[in-house]
């Protein structure tokens, strides 16, 4: 074990730090770096909502298929982000987009495949405006809900049918997202509506978009500059904007999402495929350059400074179980003092290598109150072969 003497403590001086976490911009991917935002993975189910007397026409089939080209089109345009059009002429970044999503069906059962049919008049219906208006009701989700606290539900939910029949109600594809559950508007059977393409897919995503942090972007400021303030008449491409082709995300609506998915406090971490529980070697991340993580991270592997690398760390890090940081000769970590190396499943982490070879070590700086928690050994010492 290294004695206390290994490690560089330094004094914070006052009024010298405010805290970087809760910037979204700090969080969207760099794409020179792009594996230091690990790919995050959104578990979901789809919940068809019927009314109890079924049609003889009706086909499981037929909407199952529907229900899976949806998903995978929603799917296709997370891997395929594009240009955002407003404002006109502008040199906002394409960045990459770094969660996708699973369909998850019950651990238990390998048939499930995480899409449901329930056949429910009471429940099944969803009147979006109006005296009747039934858009935040949450009864469809407490007597169908599947895994509520670990997987993202989200319910097929028909237009009524006497709101279909008025001229201005406008049952076209809608939705709404109740903090941990998705209702998407539509109307009853209509499978001849292509799922691949505007509304379906956007709908998804847009409200997806929303249980994890984002706003609309138009009409008041949704916390973003690369967003500009529109009005409904002006059509964007954005993904929290309302039109048929909503594929567009900027960089601080990816950061927002990457912050909303690293708050340890959030509800809607916990729909994520929790990769930081598990060590694997093959995601370990190689420090070479003068690096800032100015956000809160979760990494899969080990973590390791090579010579002449520089990481700074300014929030909360997690290092899977049983892994462990390696700063070799040469290289350096800084421990800002909002930030904290730690593991986020409750389990242990090896610890700090600090590797010597001859009179050259890798260097641990911990600034004021930085701090290291959940390690196995602490920070520890090993001499490099020749």
């Amino acid at each position: 074990m290294a004695s206390e003497t290994d490690i560089v403590r330094i004094p914070q001086e006052k009024e010298t730090y405010r805290s970087p976490c809760n910037n979204p911009n700090n969080y969207a991917p760099d794409t020179s770096y792009l594996d230091h935002t690990p790919m995050k993975y959104i578990k979901l189910n789809i919940h068809y909502m019927f009314p109890s007397e079924v049609p003889d026409d009706f086909d499981e089939k037929v909407a199952r298929k529907w229900a899976k080209s949806m998903y995978y089109a929603a799917q296709e345009a997370l891997m395929k982000n594009l240009p955002s059009k407003l404002p006109k002429d502008n040199l906002i970044p394409t960045l990459p987009i770094r969660h996708r999503y699973v369909l998850t069906g019950r651990p238990n059962d390998p048939t499930d495949d995480g899409i449901y049919f329930h056949f429910d008049s009471k429940c099944c219906y969803s009147v979006k405006k109006g005296k009747n208006s039934t858009l935040y009701k949450r009864d469809m989700f407490e007597e169908y809900g599947i895994q509520k606290d670990t997987v993202l539900n989200i319910f097929l939910s028909p237009h009524h049918p006497d709101s279909v029949k008025s001229k201005t109600y406008g049952a076209s594809i809608s939705g709404v997202a109740l903090r941990n559950f998705i209702k998407m508007m539509w109307t009853y059977g209509d499978f001849t509506l292509k799922p691949w393409a505007g509304e379906a897919p956007g709908t998804f995503n847009h409200e997806v978009g929303h249980i994890y942090g984002l706003v609309h972007a138009w009409g008041y400021n949704d916390g973003c500059d690369d967003t500009p303030k529109h009005s409904l008449d002006i059509k964007s491409n954005n993904v929290m904007d309302y039109n048929s082709n909503m594929k567009a995300w900027t960089p601080c609506q990816i950061g927002k999402t990457q912050m909303r998915m690293a708050t340890s406090t959030a509800l809607a971490r916990k729909f994520l495929v929790n990769n930081w529980c598990r060590l694997n070697v093959d995601k370990s991340i190689t420090i070479t350059d003068s690096i800032d993580w100015k956000c809160k991270k979760d990494l899969e592997g080990n973590l390791i400074i090579k010579s002449g690398g520089v990481l700074r760390l300014w929030c909360r890090l997690s290092i899977p179980p049983n892994g462990k940081i390696v700063v070799e000769p040469g290289g350096k970590l800084i421990v800002e003092p909002f930030a904290k190396i730690h593991q986020a499943c409750g389990e242990k982490w090896k610890g700090i290598e600090i590797v010597k070879f001859g009179k050259e070590q890798g260097i641990v700086q911990i600034v004021g109150e930085g701090k290291i928690e959940d390690s196995i050994n602490g920070i520890f010492e090993m001499e490099a072969l020749e």
